[in-house]
């Protein structure tokens, strides 16, 4: 396990490959979850890419800090994380809020980002009344108060089948988050608003979405796709808002094209 002292708080993290020998992928993964969720998606691209995981604020092995947070905390805190490692022009991946991330590490550091993936997530997402329903429930009751109602937009019901090991692992994952970190992040999601900057991305996107995803719906990521200059869209079957856990085979699938076009341009033009 790799740690760092990054804005007076602890991140945990992983690199994978020479940094400075590779294209560098970067992860961000989701509200109540750690960056395991791309273990699936990694195994597959280990050896071609650099890649770099880690645990966002509150989430994790990573320190809870002050909360609540700010979208721009979360993408501070990447940055300097990639600011330490050396890395620049890395291709960032970021599912849910970990896509809110990687918008606003665009709007701020733009040298840092080659290329966006951003999967099952939008400019905005959610109600200012939603997430502060959440955040209630979740003061009252814990994490537990809301998990099924979470799992339920996560997955399909074929995953969420009793008899699955790994959506019983999942839930695991999703009630032991710290409390405050997740509240904390629900807080940041809540306020976060890119709709104008993201007509103003000028590097390459690819908008990926699961087909049943309850969380951020295909016809939301479509809207998305459709403010960004040139954007890539794909929905993929048979998932829900994690596509990176329940369909990692065809998302490796999707992504390879686009990190071609990245690396290479098109070969056609």
């Amino acid at each position: 396990m790799q740690f760092a002292r990054i804005n007076d708080i602890t991140i945990h993290y992983q690199v994978i490959g020479a940094t400075g020998e590779k294209p560098v992928l970067v992860f961000a993964n989701s509200l109540g979850t750690d960056f395991r969720i791309w273990r699936d998606v990694v195994v597959r691209l280990a050896g071609e890419f650099a890649i770099v995981l880690y645990d966002k604020r509150g989430h994790g092995l990573s320190d809870v800090g002050q909360v609540p947070y700010s979208i721009e905390d979360h993408a501070t805190d990447l940055a300097a994380l990639l600011d330490l490692l050396a890395v620049r022009q890395a291709i960032v991946c970021g599912l849910s809020v970990g896509g809110l991330i990687a918008q606003s590490l665009y709007q701020r550091r733009p040298d840092l980002v080659r290329a966006l993936v951003l999967s099952d997530t939008a400019p905005k997402i959610g109600t200012a009344e939603m997430w502060d329903a959440r955040i209630a429930a979740i003061e009252a009751g814990g994490i537990e108060a809301v998990a099924d109602a979470v799992l339920e937009r996560w997955f399909t019901p074929a995953f969420r089948r009793p008899e699955n090991v790994a959506f019983t692992g999942y839930r695991n994952m999703l009630i032991r988050q710290p409390v405050a970190g997740y509240i904390g992040t629900c807080a940041a999601v809540r306020d976060a608003d890119y709709t104008e900057a993201a007509k103003k991305i000028a590097v390459p996107v690819l908008c990926v979405v699961g087909e049943d995803d309850g969380s951020t719906p295909p016809d939301l990521v479509l809207s998305m796709a459709k403010l960004i200059p040139d954007a890539r869209y794909e929905v993929i079957r048979e998932a829900g808002h994690i596509p990176c856990v329940e369909q990692p085979e065809i998302l490796t699938a999707i992504l390879r094209p686009f990190f071609e076009l990245v690396m290479h341009g098109d070969k056609n033009e």
